[in-house]
Protein backbone atom coordinates (compact mmCIF):
# COMPACT_ATOMS: atom_id res chain seq x y z
CA UNK A 1 0.00 0.00 0.00
CA UNK A 2 2.54 2.50 1.21
CA UNK A 3 4.20 1.87 -2.04
CA UNK A 4 1.18 2.39 -4.26
CA UNK A 5 0.69 5.60 -2.38
CA UNK A 6 4.10 6.77 -3.87
CA UNK A 7 3.75 5.39 -7.26
CA UNK A 8 1.11 7.73 -7.21
CA UNK A 9 2.50 10.40 -6.27
CA UNK A 10 5.60 10.42 -7.86
CA UNK A 11 3.32 10.25 -11.08
CA UNK A 12 0.69 13.12 -10.54
CA UNK A 13 4.17 14.81 -9.42
CA UNK A 14 5.82 14.17 -13.06
CA UNK A 15 2.33 14.99 -14.61
CA UNK A 16 2.45 19.01 -13.53
CA UNK A 17 6.30 19.33 -14.29
CA UNK A 18 5.48 20.12 -17.71
CA UNK A 19 2.57 22.17 -17.16
CA UNK A 20 2.92 25.68 -18.69
CA UNK A 21 -0.63 26.73 -19.27
CA UNK A 22 -3.01 27.74 -17.21
CA UNK A 23 -7.01 28.51 -17.82
CA UNK A 24 -8.38 30.61 -15.25
CA UNK A 25 -11.38 30.64 -16.38
CA UNK A 26 -12.05 26.98 -15.73
CA UNK A 27 -11.24 27.41 -12.08
CA UNK A 28 -13.60 27.95 -9.79
CA UNK A 29 -14.11 28.01 -6.24
CA UNK A 30 -14.11 25.30 -3.93
CA UNK A 31 -15.18 26.76 -0.76
CA UNK A 32 -17.93 29.24 -1.49
CA UNK A 33 -18.55 29.82 2.47
CA UNK A 34 -15.44 30.94 2.93
CA UNK A 35 -14.32 34.68 3.42
CA UNK A 36 -11.08 33.94 1.25
CA UNK A 37 -10.18 30.98 -0.72
CA UNK A 38 -6.71 30.22 -2.06
CA UNK A 39 -6.32 27.98 -4.72
CA UNK A 40 -2.17 27.47 -5.66
CA UNK A 41 -1.54 27.14 -9.24
CA UNK A 42 2.08 27.59 -9.65
CA UNK A 43 4.93 26.97 -7.00
CA UNK A 44 8.75 26.48 -6.67
CA UNK A 45 11.17 27.72 -4.75
CA UNK A 46 11.57 31.21 -6.82
CA UNK A 47 7.69 31.73 -6.94
CA UNK A 48 4.50 30.87 -6.51
CA UNK A 49 1.41 31.72 -8.18
CA UNK A 50 -1.94 31.58 -6.43
CA UNK A 51 -5.85 32.26 -7.73
CA UNK A 52 -7.50 34.24 -4.44
CA UNK A 53 -10.88 34.76 -4.11
CA UNK A 54 -12.58 36.91 -1.18
CA UNK A 55 -16.06 37.55 -0.29
CA UNK A 56 -15.44 40.76 2.08
CA UNK A 57 -11.85 41.74 2.82
CA UNK A 58 -8.43 40.60 4.39
CA UNK A 59 -7.27 42.66 7.49
CA UNK A 60 -3.81 44.09 7.33
CA UNK A 61 -1.11 42.49 7.24
CA UNK A 62 2.40 42.56 5.57
CA UNK A 63 5.15 39.62 4.29
CA UNK A 64 8.12 39.95 5.49
CA UNK A 65 9.90 37.81 3.01
CA UNK A 66 8.17 38.16 0.00
CA UNK A 67 7.27 40.55 -2.59
CA UNK A 68 3.52 39.94 -4.49
CA UNK A 69 2.18 41.29 -7.27
CA UNK A 70 -2.12 41.22 -7.26
CA UNK A 71 -3.71 40.96 -10.66
CA UNK A 72 -7.52 41.92 -10.46
CA UNK A 73 -9.58 39.50 -12.52
CA UNK A 74 -12.98 39.90 -11.37
CA UNK A 75 -14.84 42.52 -8.51
CA UNK A 76 -14.01 45.73 -7.27
CA UNK A 77 -12.39 46.68 -4.20
CA UNK A 78 -10.86 49.60 -1.82
CA UNK A 79 -7.27 48.18 -1.43
CA UNK A 80 -4.55 50.03 1.53
CA UNK A 81 -0.91 50.14 1.14
CA UNK A 82 1.26 51.83 3.56
CA UNK A 83 -1.62 54.24 4.36
CA UNK A 84 -2.32 55.02 0.89
CA UNK A 85 -5.68 53.97 -0.74
CA UNK A 86 -7.13 53.07 -4.08
CA UNK A 87 -10.01 51.92 -5.83
CA UNK A 88 -8.58 48.50 -7.96
CA UNK A 89 -10.89 46.42 -10.24
CA UNK A 90 -10.89 43.79 -13.66
CA UNK A 91 -7.91 44.21 -15.48
CA UNK A 92 -5.42 46.56 -12.29
CA UNK A 93 -2.24 45.20 -11.45
CA UNK A 94 -1.05 46.24 -8.11
CA UNK A 95 2.37 45.72 -6.98
CA UNK A 96 2.97 45.13 -2.81
CA UNK A 97 6.33 45.70 -2.13
CA UNK A 98 8.22 43.20 0.89
CA UNK A 99 7.05 44.74 4.19
CA UNK A 100 4.68 47.07 3.34
CA UNK A 101 1.14 46.91 5.29
CA UNK A 102 -1.67 45.91 2.83
CA UNK A 103 -5.50 44.94 3.25
CA UNK A 104 -8.41 45.11 1.16
CA UNK A 105 -12.48 45.79 1.44
CA UNK A 106 -14.47 44.18 -1.14
CA UNK A 107 -16.94 47.23 -2.56
CA UNK A 108 -18.82 44.80 -5.32
CA UNK A 109 -22.17 42.09 -4.89
CA UNK A 110 -19.75 39.13 -6.22
CA UNK A 111 -16.20 38.25 -5.13
CA UNK A 112 -13.42 39.73 -5.65
CA UNK A 113 -10.90 37.31 -7.82
CA UNK A 114 -6.96 38.07 -8.34
CA UNK A 115 -4.39 36.74 -9.29
CA UNK A 116 -1.56 36.77 -6.80
CA UNK A 117 2.18 36.03 -7.93
CA UNK A 118 4.79 36.07 -4.59
CA UNK A 119 8.99 35.64 -5.28
CA UNK A 120 10.00 34.02 -3.08
CA UNK A 121 7.42 31.50 -3.49
CA UNK A 122 4.80 31.60 -0.86
CA UNK A 123 4.06 28.91 1.33
CA UNK A 124 1.67 30.23 3.87
CA UNK A 125 3.30 31.35 6.63
CA UNK A 126 4.81 34.98 5.84
CA UNK A 127 1.71 36.66 6.30
CA UNK A 128 1.61 38.95 9.70
CA UNK A 129 -0.98 40.67 11.15
CA UNK A 130 -1.47 43.67 12.28
CA UNK A 131 -2.88 43.91 15.90
CA UNK A 132 -5.84 46.24 15.67
CA UNK A 133 -6.62 50.02 17.72
CA UNK A 134 -8.50 48.04 20.55
CA UNK A 135 -6.20 45.73 21.78
CA UNK A 136 -7.81 42.42 19.69
CA UNK A 137 -5.77 40.92 16.65
CA UNK A 138 -6.62 40.63 13.11
CA UNK A 139 -6.99 37.25 11.66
Amino acid sequence: MKYTLLLLLSLISLSSIGQYRFNLEERSRQKPDENIEVQTITLDSLVSTHQIWIRSGVKAHFHEYHTEHVFVLEGQAMMTIDGEEFLIGPGDLVFIPKGSVHSVVVLSDQDLVVLSVQAPAFRGKDRIFIQAKEGGTSD
